[in-house]
């Protein structure tokens, strides 16, 4: 997509059970210059895939991308599994053909795609495991109302009252944070980036303000864009 082969991409960003997505967070802040132009929230259901005919006993390797196994690992363990990492579930589903030792751990379109079937329903750890997802695209959503915007910044130096001063500049506006996080910011041991979700779209004036200031008193800032908010 950053290479303009298509117009909008799908990355998953946040996992209920396991939380940030880090590869789609180093990916926005240090690889492609991409704007997030909507978020999806959507239920994941994890399933045992299999060839048919298939049974528990006969597998010995399950295949996955790491979330999903990260997802299901009580049930991989409980039935003795060896789990293997995937780039994808997808990918997973397509290695196991025609190999009944193995099985794939991923939703229920895989089946469908690769004439696989279910052997196990429903086999992650939580009951209510969902996935956001953003809709990334080269440029920004326009205004809605009900909006929300993602920043990445990091600050000069660690040091005490250096993060609460920068969160406190939304404080002193009125403006909702719904979600932060830190990742490793590549330059360093105790060196980190800061992934930022507060209501309120970019282009209106009281955001703008809020960004310059912050810009003001950060190393670095991205912003990551505007987008409404999932409802």
């Amino acid at each position: 997509m950053a290479n303009g082969d298509c117009s909008l991409g799908v990355v998953p960003i946040e996992n209920s059970i396991e939380g940030p997505v880090g590869i789609t967070l180093d990916s926005l802040a240090h690889k492609f210059d991409l704007k997030i132009y909507k978020e999806i929230v959507i239920p994941i259901n994890q399933n045992l895939i299999v060839n048919p005919g298939c049974k528990l006993e006969d597998i010995k390797d399950v295949y996955s991308h790491a979330q999903a196994l990260a997802q299901c690992q009580e049930y991989v363990r409980a039935n003795n599994i060896q789990p293997h990492y995937a780039i994808s579930t997808a990918r997973a589903a397509k290695d196991i053909i025609g190999d009944k030792t193995k099985a794939a751990i991923g939703n229920s379109k895989i089946v469908e795609l690769y004439g696989l079937e279910i052997l196990e329903s429903n086999i992650q750890d939580v009951d209510n495991n969902a996935t956001r997802f953003v809709v990334v695209s080269k440029k920004d959503h326009e205004i809605t109302g009900r909006d929300k915007t993602s920043i990445i910044f990091s600050i000069y130096e660690d040091k005490p009252g250096g993060l609460y001063r920068i969160l406190g500049i939304f404080e002193k506006n009125n403006i909702n944070l719904t979600k932060i996080e830190s990742r490793p910011s590549k330059k360093g041991l105790g060196k980190y980036l800061f992934f930022v979700d507060f209501n309120g779209h970019k282009d209106e004036e009281i955001i703008q303000n809020i960004i310059d200031e912050i810009d003001e008193n950060t190393y670095f800032l991205k912003v990551l864009g505007s987008y409404p908010e999932f409802m």
